[in-house]
C-alpha cells in the first residue's frame, strides 16, 4: 500500500487552487485552475495534496453537505528554512495564525489557514531523529 495523495474536498476551488499554486508554490499537475480537480506537488518528491469540488464529491456519494463544519485536515508541509518560506507566503498574501515558533527542541512551525479554512502547518526539522 502506498499514499497517493491527501484530498481536500473544496467549496472555492478556484481560491484554494491559487491559494495553493500561488501562495504556497507548489505545481500543479494539469493546470486545471477551476475544476473540479487538480493535484500539486512539492518541487521535491513525495506525495501530494489534491482539490476535489466538494459538491461533485457530494453527488457521487450522496452524504457530503455543501460545506465542512469545523477542521477536516489539516496538511503538513516541511521547509528548509521556515522563516525565509513564511516571508515569502506572507508578501503573496498568506496570513499566518500562529509561528515561526518552536514545538519542540527537534521542530519549528508556523500555521495557516487555506481559502476554506483547511489547516496548514508548515514544519522546520531542527534535528533529525537519531
Amino acid at each position: 500500500m502506498e499514499l497517493a495523495q491527501v484530498r481536500l474536498l473544496v467549496t472555492d476551488f478556484a481560491a484554494c487552487y491559487r491559494f495553493y499554486a500561488e501562495v504556497l508554490g507548489l505545481k500543479p499537475q494539469s493546470g486545471a485552475s477551476e475544476g473540479p480537480y487538480e493535484k500539486f506537488s512539492p518541487a521535491t518528491g513525495s506525495a501530494g495534496i489534491a482539490l476535489q469540488d466538494r459538491a461533485m464529491m457530494a453527488a457521487v456519494l450522496g452524504e457530503l453537505g455543501d460545506r465542512a463544519n469545523g477542521h477536516r485536515s489539516l496538511v503538513v508541509l516541511r521547509v528548509d528554512d521556515l522563516d525565509a518560506y513564511c516571508a515569502e507566503i506572507t508578501a503573496r498574501g498568506a496570513v499566518l495564525l500562529h509561528g515561526p515558533a518552536p514545538m519542540t527542541d527537534r521542530m519549528r512551525i508556523a500555521h495557516l489557514k487555506d481559502p476554506e479554512g483547511n489547516l496548514v502547518e508548515l514544519q522546520q526539522w531542527l534535528l533529525l531523529r537519531g
